[in-house]
């Protein structure tokens, strides 16, 4: 589970995505944000990174409920294996890849958001959606890698090791020139960001 808000002070969530390693859920604000909380009800497990301190809390806060479920958030057992720089350090340290979504970033997605509320853009929704997905699937591959590192140290090693997963395709792809426009548009085009690795990306 993973979700985009409209940034840090007053945000909002704009949108969510389940995945359970068949089907991938999003929900948008504004269009079916609420049935979320009828679909998370399926689960007894949820994983998420960073979901502890920042998902999770903007959920129950929102919908003004408790998630019960049991939960795991990946940023401590990845960083116990070494693994640190958020999300996306951790799987740029696995060569993991995200083709298309490359110079997308968390300072990006919220201006997306913007892009498709004042703008009615719907290429930026779109970006948006596929941006917050690839970091959905990933946490699948990142869990899977956690668990096969941890059982590693007992004595169930060799039968109960996970094999790696092929991840879906995504329904959406990015659109690189509202990217851009939306990055000229906020910063300038003069503009150059060397963001250094945060505990939510």
């Amino acid at each position: 589970m993973d979700i985009e808000t409209t940034g840090l002070f007053l945000a909002k969530i704009t949108t969510i995505v389940l995945y359970d390693g068949r089907t991938i859920r999003y929900y948008v604000h504004g269009q079916n944000l609420d049935d979320f909380l009828t679909d998370v009800a399926d689960y007894r497990l949820l994983v998420t990174y960073n979901g502890k301190s920042f998902d999770v809390p903007f959920i129950e806060g929102h919908f003004h409920v408790r998630l019960s479920q049991t939960h795991i958030d990946l940023r401590w057992p990845l960083w116990s294996l070494g693994l640190r720089g958020g999300l996306k350090g951790c799987e740029r340290l696995l060569g993991i890849s995200r083709p298309g979504l490359e110079d997308i970033d968390g300072f990006i997605a919220p201006l997306l958001w913007d892009e498709y509320r004042s703008r009615k853009n719907v290429k930026a929704l779109e970006t948006l959606l596929a941006y917050n997905i690839q970091d959905t699937l990933s946490l699948q591959t990142l869990m899977v890698h956690a668990y096969n590192e941890k059982v590693k140290a007992t004595p169930f090693s060799g039968s109960h090791s996970l094999p790696s997963t092929s991840l879906p395709e995504s329904p959406f792809k990015a659109d690189h020139d509202t990217v851009e426009r939306v990055r000229h548009r906020a910063f300038g085009p003069e503009a150059l960001f060397v963001a250094s690795p945060s505990i939510s990306q």
